[in-house]
């Protein structure tokens, strides 16, 4: 395996960040299938989409698809854990646009909208593309 791939699978994380890893990874899917799907009430690509529009994200039914999609596929990765900094790194990207366009104005807190929930999930992204994503995942068995 060439250096490069290896540096892209290997991981120095304990068990604590695959626990991070798998709950995360959760947590991003069903926001994702909120966005795509329009399960746990949300609606769906076309509804996300036009919503999306709303807020001046343009075109908004690919700007929900990118959404959906890097919160679905990439929480998806994460359980898995398999191209766990690839899927972090699209996750950034997620929430760095979600809290440009949405939250920032609403301030820090949740409860008003706000940008903390995003960032938190934002920095344990990070977390993931610094450390890899641990033991009991697919990256790990490719790494050796």
């Amino acid at each position: 395996m060439t250096f490069t791939l290896r540096s892209l699978f290997a991981t120095r994380a304990g068990f604590g960040i695959a626990l991070l890893r798998i709950v995360t990874g959760l947590t991003f899917m069903a926001h994702g299938s909120q966005k795509l799907f329009g399960l746990f009430g949300g609606y769906g690509l076309a509804g996300t989409g036009q919503w999306m529009e709303s807020i001046g994200l343009h075109p908004g039914y690919l700007m929900a698809l990118l959404a959906g999609s890097a919160e679905f596929f990439g929480g998806l990765a994460l359980v898995v854990g398999l191209l766990v900094r690839p899927a972090a790194v699209a996750l950034i990207v997620a929430m760095l646009v979600a809290i440009a366009s949405v939250h920032w104005a609403a301030g820090f807190f949740i409860t008003e909208g706000g940008f903390e929930y995003a960032m938190i999930l934002m920095l344990i992204a990070a977390t993931l593309l610094v450390e890899g994503a641990g033991p009991l995942s697919l990256d790990r068995r490719l790494a050796r």
